[in-house]
């Protein structure tokens, strides 16, 4: 039985081949390449050096489910628990959303910004997994707080545990961001960075996303109707204006159809210095602002 057990390089292949007809072969060869390191810590190197040996039942059958599973639609992120962020490993769950490139290119932009600066005081505002506080955590030099919101209490646990398995410090609060008087009476410092990743997708929009996002991460963390696309910048633009430090910044991640009404938003709430950056796409991404 031993002799018709199949090498490494032969599941490698045969795995590649069927994740390539849902996925094509690039993001078939990543997906293997993330089960054998999910599964064994194997890179690519040690791929190599055990390709020629045969799979022991344990490695084949821990393949063949989460093949299933990706053959099912759901995001390999969450099948093993684990996302890569900004050189991280932050677990997700499905009261969490998966971290995208775009939100990393963020953490880029505010580190740029401030990375020459200590004692520094930050707001996350809708944190999720907490990648954003803990990347800024973990890059910023010395910060003086920072500090984490968000309205699920079953995010908040994922997002704690991200912040021990990392080692940051980061005061996590149960709120909601759309409660402004209530949230800002709780806020006791002035920041010099507010950040949101806020809900922004319309509800339109739903009919040309995958149904791999729309079956499995949170439509709470996704979504604003489509007669109040900006209900949440609003709330944040309230409680920036109470609990922004006079030199401080408010960095947003938006939705690129609401660039202009959320820039024109934002200059009424009293923000004169507003910047639209562009994502790798070349899309209006981000809104930087201060007053």
């Amino acid at each position: 039985m031993e002799d018709n057990r199949p090498t490494l390089q032969q599941l490698m292949k045969d795995t590649r081949r069927q994740l390539a007809a849902k996925y094509g072969e690039r993001e078939a060869s990543a997906m293997v390449d993330e089960m054998l390191f999910r599964i064994k810590g194997w890179d690519r190197t040690a791929t190599i050096i055990h390709g020629s040996e045969t799979v022991t039942v344990y490695l084949e059958r821990h393949v063949y489910d989460a093949t299933e599973q990706l053959l099912d639609g759901k995001p390999i992120q969450y099948i093993f628990g684990k996302a890569n962020f900004y050189g991280m490993d932050f677990g997700v769950t499905s009261a969490t959303l998966i971290p995208r490139p775009e939100t990393a290119q963020l953490v880029d932009i505010i580190v740029d910004d401030y990375g020459h600066r200590t004692d520094l005081n930050v707001l996350d505002l809708g944190t999720g997994s907490g990648c954003i506080a803990i990347a800024l955590a973990r890059t910023l030099p010395f910060p003086f707080d920072v500090t984490a919101v968000d309205i699920s209490s079953d995010a908040l646990a994922v997002a704690r545990d991200n912040a021990l398995n990392l080692k940051v410090k980061v005061n996590f609060m149960l709120a909601d961001m759309l409660d402004v008087k209530t949230l800002s009476g709780r806020l006791s410092n002035k920041y010099n960075i507010i950040v949101s990743n806020p809900p922004y997708i319309a509800e339109h929009e739903k009919s040309s996303m995958d149904s791999n996002v729309l079956d499995y991460e949170p439509a709470s963390a996704l979504f604003v109707p489509d007669n109040d696309p900006l209900r949440f910048y609003r709330a944040i633009a309230a409680v920036a204006s109470k609990a922004l430090a006079d030199d401080g910044t408010l960095y947003l991640e938006i939705n690129p159809l609401y660039s202009t009404e959320l820039t024109e938003m934002l200059r009424a709430a009293g923000f004169s210095d507003i910047t639209v950056e562009k994502d790798m796409q070349k899309a209006d991404r981000f809104v930087i602002a201060k007053r």
